[in-house]
């Protein structure tokens, strides 16, 4: 990278090496900025990461993104990773519903995907055939779903409102709310309805669904999570002159004129004009000086949720699609792996060619993410049987799970006033991380676009010229 010489640049120190800090750094290098990322895990990506289990390489969750995820998707540019992914043309997600016991279930597969219309007819001709809600819910669906367009996002007296209290009042039962409302929310706000704040809830769907027609197409790595989030994004971050610091915490932020100072857990002090926290909440907030953001003594109290990933090696193919989400079953959605973690080069590929890796995704799962891994065998084996009869009769390679405690932050009614802004009361500080008021639940979309606020606060506060945002999701220039 050239510019300035050295002690003219402006230096800045961004602690935490998720998506947020990984676009702030980007950014603020690219405005020539002296950069250092301290991250204390051995690797980037934050809570999209991969790891080595033996031969087979894990994600440590199913992260998915839309294609109105503009920000996210252009981070993926920016790291040259956007052939790393895959974007469906339309979206189109299969339903399997299953019903009575575990030896004789009656199975019903749905699909919910679009068309080539206008919102909303674009998802008209699916709703009509969807058979997991009966003609009059899906007129209960159509009529929520044109009161959700009447809303406004700006207003604040949505966060005040639970979401599932807002469908009760507008013509939503136990049934619809199942078969769509939470089927969709729960895997994106990782909460049920009667626990999310309407504020958050209106807009996923009203960006996701009733914004454009294909808003809601769906994607996904096409690689491990590591490759795109560790490889590109490292790579990425040196060729702009970015000092990267693994296996490096902070414990100290001494806040100071004309620079503050990041003391690491070695005892090396890092001086820099801009701080940008760009940890999880509890790391921000352990760092942060007094009084730094208004009713700073809520963020202790600013709750997280956690997300359960279920990973099964069958010794054969029993899922015939990439994923499904179901209906009727504690298993909420369910993705195929097989190719995505290497399972083929592996010696257990290679003893039993035919073998599939299957993951499932469990949003909002406060009552099981602490048990044992033989009671979540039992519980979800025989759910995966009912759901797959080709299950029932395979052997299980392997068998293990993941568990994110502090996935994301808890969407709850009243999250909105508790979420901080970039800036701080501390000139030279800034916060980034999907826990600040990016508007977004905690998603890969909200740490990026909170890693761009960061960047542009600090840019703007020294007087340097922003790049133009095209509003098209490409990295601003």
């Amino acid at each position: 990278m050239t510019g300035r010489a050295d002690a003219a640049r402006p230096a800045a120190v961004v602690v935490g090496g998720g998506l947020a800090g990984i676009t702030a750094a980007l950014r603020l290098a690219e405005a020539d900025h002296r950069v250092t990322l301290v991250e204390g895990r051995p690797r980037l990506g934050g809570l999209a990461f991969s790891f080595q289990r033996g031969e087979l390489t894990v994600d440590n969750g199913q992260h998915v993104y839309l294609r109105c995820c503009t920000a996210y998707r252009g981070l993926l540019d920016r790291l040259g990773a956007s052939r790393l992914v895959h974007l469906q043309d339309r979206l189109d997600v299969p339903v399997l519903g299953v019903s009575g016991p575990e030896g004789a279930p009656e199975r019903t597969l749905g699909r919910l995907r679009r068309a080539g219309l206008p919102v909303p007819l674009h998802l008209a001709g699916s709703l009509a055939r969807y058979p997991h809600l009966g003609p009059a819910d899906r007129a209960r669906v159509v009529r929520g779903a044109l009161a959700l367009q009447g809303l406004d996002l700006a207003d604040p007296a949505l966060d005040a409102v639970s979401f599932g209290a807002w469908l009760r009042g507008n013509g939503q039962n136990d049934r619809t709310v199942a078969a769509l409302w939470d089927l969709v929310g729960v895997a994106t706000l990782n909460a049920r309805a009667d626990q999310v704040s309407l504020a958050l809830a209106a807009m996923v769907f009203k960006t996701g669904l009733l914004s454009d027609p294909g808003a809601s197409d769906i994607g996904m790595a096409a690689v491990p999570l590591g490759r795109i989030h560790h490889d590109r994004a490292l790579a990425e971050l040196e060729r702009a002159g970015v000092t990267v610091l693994l296996r490096a915490r902070a414990a100290e932020l001494k806040p100071a004129s004309p620079q503050h100072a990041v003391r690491l857990e070695g005892g090396e002090l890092l001086a820099a004009d801009t701080v940008v926290l760009a940890g999880a909440q509890d790391t921000a907030a352990a760092l942060l000086p007094p009084d730094a953001v208004p009713g700073q003594d809520r963020l202790a109290g600013f709750g997280t949720a956690p997300i359960l990933n279920v990973h099964v090696v069958y010794d054969r193919k029993v899922l015939r699609r990439p994923f499904f989400a179901a209906l009727g079953s504690p298993v909420q959605w369910v993705f195929d792996r097989t190719e995505h973690s290497g399972l083929a080069g592996t010696a257990l590929g290679r003893e039993h060619p035919g073998a599939q890796y299957l993951a499932l995704s469990q949003s909002a799962v406060q009552d099981e993410i602490d048990l044992p891994v033989a009671e979540l065998r039992r519980r979800y084996l025989p759910e995966l049987a009912r759901l797959l009869p080709a299950a029932g009769g395979a052997e299980v390679l392997d068998f293990f799970v993941t568990r994110e405690r502090t996935a994301t932050f808890d969407p709850a009614p009243g999250t909105a006033a508790v979420r901080p802004s970039a800036r701080t009361r501390v000139p030279g500080l800034l916060l980034a991380g999907a826990w600040t008021a990016t508007g977004w639940p905690a998603t890969m979309e909200g740490a990026v676009r909170s890693g761009h606020a960061a960047a542009d606060a600090a840019l703007a506060a020294a007087g340097t010229r922003l790049p133009v945002d095209r509003g098209d999701g490409r990295w601003p220039r």
